[in-house]
């Protein structure tokens, strides 16, 4: 009698879309990947009944390897990297091109936590590979050419998220320099912005919010636009505080309203932060709301205060 190794049984696939290959782009170089990642991600898809391939990211590579991947004819594409790679992936396959799930692999994971509310990337994984739905994600895009879906911030106060990052992790060092750097910079100038062609306001700053994390959008109708109206210092102060320990658009200074078409201008170059990566945008900027801007791999949102339960 011979004995043979019995067979483990296969994790089940997602019934809602249908997966039979899959690409996972690893950049073991990025804040919340690691070098052991590459081998990580193929043990897990190995639970799985799909054809699978693991491609790690080289640095000057990483353009022609996200373009290889795009165009291989695979059913979705998983990005395990930064913030910026998950959204070069994102906005590079368009509306039309395969289904797209960016994994928490980065520092501030926006993108990923919005859609699989999690921080860890094998639970976002299975998450998508066992209840994915392909699903349009809306945005925006600022000057043609920087895409955000989840939020860009404009202005002075952008300047307060790397201290706002810093203080999440417990690093109260680095978030006391970037504090101080940010508050000696900040006030020194307003942004002037138009909403859909209407009349010119002025703020310390505008955030234009996505559907996909606004909290006061029930359909993607355009860009939750939030405009910071400070007079003096001490509510500057107030707001500073405000972006650094909750979400400073409880403040009563701070205004919202949709729009699809945003114009934004100011007398030197405008500081900002788009989807949680640091960027100086150009002294005018326009910025248009995407309906449809890419097709993401990703558990339907559940209602607030649900949770999902799928182990890694």
């Amino acid at each position: 009698m011979t004995d043979t190794a019995p067979t483990l049984e296969k994790r089940p696939l997602t019934p809602h879309a249908a997966l039979k290959r899959v690409i996972i782009l690893v950049n073991p170089l990025s804040g919340g990947v690691g070098p052991g990642a590459a081998a990580e991600a193929e043990a897990v898809l190995a639970e799985y009944e799909l054809e699978a391939t693991v491609t790690t990211l080289e640095g000057a590579k990483i353009p022609a390897q996200i373009g290889e991947a795009l165009e291989a004819g695979a059913d979705a594409v998983f990005v395990l990297a930064g913030d910026g790679t998950a959204r070069s992936v994102a906005t590079r396959a368009g509306p039309d091109g395969p289904l797209v799930a960016p994994l928490p692999g980065g520092t501030m994971n926006m993108l990923p936590k919005a859609l699989y509310g999690t921080g860890d990337w094998k639970v976002a994984l299975r998450r998508a590979l066992e209840e994915g739905v392909a699903q349009p994600v809306s945005g925006g895009r600022i000057d043609a050419e920087e895409a955000f879906f989840c939020a860009a911030i404009l202005g002075s106060p952008a300047l307060w998220a790397p201290a706002r990052e810093a203080m999440r992790t417990g690093k109260l060092k680095l978030a006391w320099m970037y504090a101080r750097r940010a508050f000696n910079r900040a006030f020194s100038g307003r942004i002037r912005f138009a909403l859909d062609a209407g009349e010119k306001q002025k703020s310390e700053a505008l955030v234009l919010i996505c559907p996909l994390i606004s909290k006061v959008m029930d359909e993607p109708v355009g860009l939750e636009a939030a405009a910071m109206n400070t007079s003096d210092a001490a509510q500057a102060f107030r707001l500073a505080a405000h972006a650094l320990f909750d979400d400073w658009r409880h403040d009563p200074e701070v205004t919202t309203r949709p729009a699809r078409k945003i114009a934004v201008w100011a007398r030197s170059r405008i500081p900002a932060v788009i989807d949680g990566e640091p960027v100086l945008l150009r002294a005018e900027a326009k910025a248009v709301f995407i309906p449809r801007a890419f097709m993401a791999l990703a558990p339907r949102r559940s209602p607030p205060g649900a949770a999902t339960d799928v182990r890694a």
